[in-house]
């Protein structure tokens, strides 16, 4: 699980430093996850290495454990002043190793799939640790937690084009590893990069989230 951390730690340090010189207007920049800016993002990812467990189920409670409602007061929480200042707390929570509850495998799919929603917008290339991408794909393909990624796949069969990975059975879906994952979590932008008689079945399930 050290490992994990690890990576988390490099994956946070290393999108900072993607995102040090953007100016004003990418900021606010739609990112692949609907109705969340750049400034979003990075302020949600800094919400998620501040929370412990407690302050997670107090902060769900004031919500009335509508989780949509907590979210969305977390990143108001956290978006500083300005993108300067939302950046800034960021970079200061490199290294935390606090979160709400839940697999710590989540965690890392955090920073990994986040990454890549602010990441491919604004046309930044960034490549990831092959095995903390297939560690946070098998996690998901097994998993409904809230964004209902094992019901998305149902009846297709993945294959990775870049990595020795497969899943499931049914109509084929193909393409890179990482296009693979941000599909299976809702991304349809990322069908683009996928190929085989499913990936209509896919997009649509994406737009349905």
């Amino acid at each position: 699980m050290s490992d994990i951390w690890a990576t988390i730690t490099t994956e946070r340090g290393a999108l900072a430093n993607d995102l040090a010189d953007l100016n004003p207007s990418q900021w606010d920049t739609q990112s692949l996850c609907t109705g969340w800016t750049v400034r979003d993002i990075v302020a949600h990812l800094s919400a998620t290495a501040s929370l412990n467990p407690a302050t997670f189920l107090l902060g769900m409670l004031k919500s009335g454990f509508n989780f949509d409602r907590f979210a969305n007061d977390q990143i108001a929480k956290h978006r500083g002043t300005d993108p300067a200042a939302a950046l800034s707390e960021f970079r200061g929570l490199q290294n935390s190793t606090s979160a709400p509850p839940g697999p710590k495998t989540s965690w890392l799919g955090e920073v990994v799939i986040h990454g890549a929603d602010v990441r491919r917008p604004l046309g930044i290339p960034h490549t990831y640790p092959p095995d903390a991408i297939r560690q946070v794909i098998d996690f998901y393909k097994g998993s409904n937690m809230l964004i209902g990624s094992k019901n998305r796949i149902a009846g297709l069969a993945l294959r990775a084009t870049d990595h020795d990975w497969q899943h499931g059975q049914g109509e084929a879906v193909e393409g890179p590893l990482l296009s693979l994952l941000l599909a299976m979590t809702g991304r349809g932008a990322a069908c683009d990069d996928l190929t085989g008689p499913g990936v209509q079945t896919l997009r649509s399930r994406c737009t349905a989230q």
